[in-house]
């Protein structure tokens, strides 16, 4: 499958937001476990369950546990880890987004439904007349739609970008280069942008060689969370560090859309 069209299928499988107006059912099978997950909605609508409640639905023969201050499930072919306070779960070597974070609240992990059900290999449905509808599939998270290239030239060109930056802005490199992924004016692979050179090298890691250091780990981790759907600047094609640069041309020929850290980010 082409970047181009798994970028966009990320974007729809990351979404983990519900509207406003669902009422307060949680079907499965049938039954409504609304309260014995407990549901409810938070910032931004994102509907927050609790972890053992809905891994005990979709991965039944797991065992989850709380060590360390991290709850894990754990079964055949599966292991899955969140830990309150951190904006990610892991899941077989993949890391799933959670903008508003893990959550413990009254002794129990919380986290978005959409993103363990997609963890955990089943679906999530909503319609005004039934509220949220989960589907258990396989217990397991389908294997990631990027590749091994993919992962390592994306670690590599955050690391060298935004090494100091926070995380929010390591995410936000890598929605700039899966950005012009998507675009027609640039290549269609995570490697092809990186290395595009039709108007001029287009990273400075790539002119100095930077591009090629060993990425640190929160690096590898925005890497594979931004390969699985998470998106920070909009739509993006450019950034910039202004304190850093003398070549002002982004600033002066395209739209602005935010500032993380010392960079700013242009459509």
């Amino acid at each position: 499958m082409k970047m181009k069209q798994a970028a966009a299928g990320l974007a729809l499988a990351a979404a983990l937001v519900l509207p406003a107006s669902a009422a307060n059912v949680l079907s499965v099978n049938g039954q409504n476990l609304w309260a014995q997950a407990q549901a409810r909605l938070v910032e931004e609508d994102t509907t927050y369950v609790s972890l053992r409640a809905v891994a005990n639905v979709l991965a039944p023969d797991a065992a989850v546990t709380w060590e360390d201050g991290t709850a894990w499930v754990r079964g055949t072919e599966l292991t899955l880890s969140a830990r309150p306070g951190e904006q990610w779960l892991t899941v077989n070597g993949r890391a799933l987004y959670i903008p508003h974070g893990v959550r413990l609240e009254r002794g129990s992990t919380l986290v978005p439904i959409r993103a363990l059900a997609k963890a955990l290999g089943g679906e999530v449905e909503w319609s005004a007349g039934r509220g949220v509808t989960l589907i258990p599939g396989s217990g397991r998270p389908e294997a990631p739609s990027y590749t091994e290239e993919d992962l390592y030239w994306m670690s590599r060109i955050i690391s060298a970008e935004s090494r100091g930056e926070p995380l929010l802005g390591k995410l936000a490199v890598g929605t700039v280069v899966l950005n012009r992924v998507r675009s027609e004016e640039f290549p269609d692979t995570v490697r092809g942008v990186i290395f595009d050179r039709e108007w001029g090298v287009q990273f400075t890691p790539v002119a100095n060689g930077t591009v090629y250091d060993e990425p640190t780990q929160e690096s590898v981790l925005a890497a594979k969370l931004v390969l699985d759907g998470a998106r920070a600047a909009g739509e993006s094609l450019y950034f910039i560090a202004p304190e850093l640069t003398d070549n002002h041309w982004t600033m002066e020929n395209r739209t602005y859309v935010t500032t993380i850290g010392c960079h700013w980010f242009y459509e």
